[in-house]
């Protein structure tokens, strides 16, 4: 069974930093992994990923702030998110699968997907 468990969610004050961590374990596929996030209300929004080839993307909204990165020898995947800011305020969530071009945006739609950490922003 394949189980991906997010960590490393609070709260922050805006400029701040927050690290999350995804842990993989099962047999899921790693070809494409990434983050997305949503908010009450709104629709999910592919944040970052990585594919096989450590080729990354990058949401607009997020770019030159997060980075996103992975460890295959420990199955983890990570994401750095420094400059928050209030409108970064939503639950993330870890995902992995295949897709025939692993970007930003096809994030909420691979198959495996973690129960989210939420990360909140104040001004």
């Amino acid at each position: 069974q394949v189980q991906l468990v997010e960590s490393g969610g609070g709260s922050v004050q805006a400029g701040g930093s927050l690290r999350l961590s995804c842990a993989a374990s099962g047999p899921y596929n790693s070809r494409c992994m990434g983050w997305f996030r949503q908010t009450p209300g709104k629709q999910r929004e592919g944040v970052a990923t990585i594919n096989i080839y450590d080729t990354e993307s990058y949401a607009d909204s997020v770019k030159g702030r997060f980075t996103i990165s992975k460890d295959n020898a420990k199955n983890t995947l990570d994401l750095q998110m420094n400059s928050l800011k209030p409108e970064d305020t939503a639950m993330y969530y870890c995902a992995a699968g295949s897709a025939f071009t692993c970007n930003a945006p096809i994030a909420p739609k691979l198959v495996y997907q973690g129960r989210g950490t939420q990360v909140t922003v104040s001004s």
